[in-house]
């Protein structure tokens, strides 16, 4: 795991200072080692900052030159399968070349850069992992970028003007010179981002600089990008469903176990993050069965009992005798963390669940430098009540009387309240952003009109409806929606940061694209049946745990931010949104603001604001420390 960055030019050469003081900007990415590469006429450079999981010799430093000494490589992510592609590579090598092809370490990246060199672009269709990676072809002088299915590793670039820079992380490229004074920030961004609570690929909070897309691979040549996609999830979904209990459970399982196997390969100490819900319990315990002695396990609990799931976490610790790490944290030690969120996240971001998954990785990074996440089994196996609000919303009779129902609504409680702002969407067009956004208690379109300034006001537009093999239902096109979105640009972007921040590698067993695959073709009857949700994950998990464990209402990685906003962190309301910060920063109408504040801290029935009052709260925040 590692934090990359470089600058490719057709024509013009750059100062070596340039890149170095870029890529140094991401040293919490890779404290162990730096390291670049630049061409004769400085018209390319690469650059490095390694955190060092897998060969931890100087020999597996990047950047690294393949061994025909055509290519130069810089690499952030693991590849799982890379002894199964080394094996492979070897055999095919040896039938071409009539002799050994001998690795130099025992590293993923030296795998990754010779299965490049022998096998093309199409090499990447092999790899099993989480993973940027920058090729630079020092012959024909052009660049090949490559990323992740599911967008685990993160990377951001800029193409204008015969200059491309690309990052790990947006301060990288923000931060190159010849860049900074000229960026802007994107109205649609801002715009999107108070609706759903983040930036979502290919935007980023500036015009000028974009999130390369997951599931793709680039080619930078003759002065111009181009991208194509090797792996869309709408094209993994089939005509036919698995829809035999046993026959899901049994493959689901053996796939699950096979990830999480490929995951423990590390040469350093690793753990898991173990909340003690049914997600990371199942991880933990798939990880616990395929080691010899007790693994570490880490969580944190909060000293105000509603907020406090560390006695879930230790039950289930206890019973599969896991070396379990618990830490009681207090209000202090989140509030502290607050003022690092905009350097951490270098945009707008409202999930507030980012303290608590900061807290835990720098708590956690003590004791390991690796950790596995239960991130994705909600989005796979419809963990969230907002499939459930999709498939109401799509009955025919709630359809008819929306309007009417919303408006009796508005003027009932707080719950009643967030029923009505659910239900009064604009059109069924937009209805699968709408649902995550009033789920999240943040802005909806018709909220944005008269909040947004009009100089700033823009239309941002999701891919809502995908072409697929077979007709999905709401709760399955929503389930896409948010593996599309809210997974890729919200939550994994959340644990890489987070972890990151704390020079902390976090892998994701969920989201092995084999398994990712068989779970898009899973039966929704054995994703949610009767009411249970996650019925089918669950089945498995009872293998390992026993079923009463989880007897409990599903509660989620959070913190008690709307009473917080009103006691302790009063003062960020009256910091950021004040008349002079608003009106200064000029992004949102203040007297929209000021209804927006009195109504959270006055009015009972829009307590459900408080996520509203984050979101700005952020924006501004982000502005102000930039």
């Amino acid at each position: 795991m590692c934090g990359i960055a470089g600058y490719f030019s057709f024509y013009k050469s750059y100062e070596k200072q340039l890149l170095e003081a870029s890529t140094n900007t991401m040293a919490h990415r890779g404290p162990d080692a730096a390291g670049f590469y630049f061409n004769e006429n400085q018209t390319c450079g690469l650059g490095h900052r390694r955190l060092s999981i897998i060969d931890l010799s100087t020999a597996a430093n990047q950047p690294m030159i393949s061994h025909n000494r055509q290519f130069q490589m810089v690499f952030n992510g693991e590849i799982f399968n890379y002894q199964e592609i080394a094996t492979e590579l070897q055999n095919e090598f040896l039938q071409k070349n009539q002799h050994q092809l001998q690795f130099k370490t025992h590293s993923d990246s030296e795998v990754i850069l010779e299965a490049f060199s022998f096998w093309g672009n199409e090499f990447v269709e092999r790899l099993n992992g989480m993973f940027t990676i920058v090729i630079y072809d020092t012959k024909e002088h052009q660049l090949f970028i490559f990323r992740d299915r599911l967008g685990v590793k993160p990377l951001y670039y800029y193409f204008e003007n015969d200059l491309f820079v690309f990052g790990s992380e947006l301060k990288a490229v923000a931060n190159f010179p010849s860049i900074k004074n000229s960026l802007q920030i994107n109205a649609e961004a801002i715009n999107q981002y108070l609706h759903i609570g983040y930036v979502a690929e290919p935007l980023s909070i500036y015009n000028q600089i974009r999130k390369f897309p997951a599931g793709a691979f680039g080619l930078l040549k003759n002065e111009k990008l181009n991208i194509q996609f090797y792996w869309k999830a709408e094209e993994k979904i089939t005509t036919e469903i698995i829809s035999d209990f046993t026959e899901a459970k049994n493959q689901l399982q053996k796939l699950l176990l096979q990830s999480v196997k490929h995951r423990m390969i590390s040469d350093v100490p690793f753990g898991t993050f173990l909340s003690g819900g049914i997600d990371s319990s199942l991880i933990t315990a798939m990880a616990q069965e395929n080691s010899d002695t007790a693994i570490n396990t880490f969580s944190i609990g909060f000293k105000e009992a509603s907020h406090n799931e560390s006695i879930y976490a230790k039950q289930v610790s206890n019973h599969l005798k896991t070396n379990h790490h618990e830490f009681m944290v207090s209000e202090k030690d989140v509030f502290d963390l607050i003022p690092k969120i905009a350097f951490a996240y270098d945009e707008p971001y409202a999930d507030s669940s980012a303290l608590p998954t900061m807290l835990v990785s720098k708590l956690a990074k003590q004791y390991v430098t690796m950790t596995l996440s239960g991130d994705g089994g909600d989005e796979l196996m419809h963990g969230y009540g907002m499939y459930n609000w999709a498939n109401r919303l799509s009955n025919p009779a709630v359809k008819l009387l929306r309007k009417p129902t919303s408006q009796l609504l508005q003027l009932m409680s707080s719950r009643f309240k967030r029923i009505a702002d659910v239900m009064n969407y604009e059109n069924e067009s937009l209805i699968h952003g709408h649902i995550f956004s009033q789920e999240q208690y943040l802005f909806s379109k018709n909220e944005l009109k008269n909040l947004v300034k009009k100089e700033w006001q823009s239309d941002f537009h999701f891919k809502y409806h995908f072409d697929t093999k077979r007709k999905l239902s709401a709760a399955e096109e929503q389930a896409l929606f948010d593996i599309k979105y809210y997974l890729k640009d919200d939550l994994l972007v959340k644990v890489d940061r987070a972890s990151m921040q704390f020079s902390l590698e976090t892998r994701t067993p969920f989201l092995d694209f084999n398994v990712v695959q068989y779970c898009l073709n899973i039966d929704e009857k054995l994703k949610s049946n009767n009411g249970v949700q996650k019925y089918l994950l669950k089945e498995i998990l009872y293998d390992y745990v026993p079923k009463e464990f989880y007897n409990r209402p599903k509660w989620g990685f959070s913190v008690p931010l709307s009473k917080w906003l009103k006691n302790d962190l009063r003062y960020l309301i009256d910091e950021f949104l004040s008349e002079e910060k608003v009106n200064q920063a000029g992004f949102v109408e203040y007297r929209m603001v000021a209804e927006l504040k009195n109504k959270y801290l006055n009015e009972p029935k829009f307590a459900h604001y408080y996520n509203r009052i984050w979101a700005l709260i952020q924006l501004h925040n982000w502005y102000y420390n930039r």
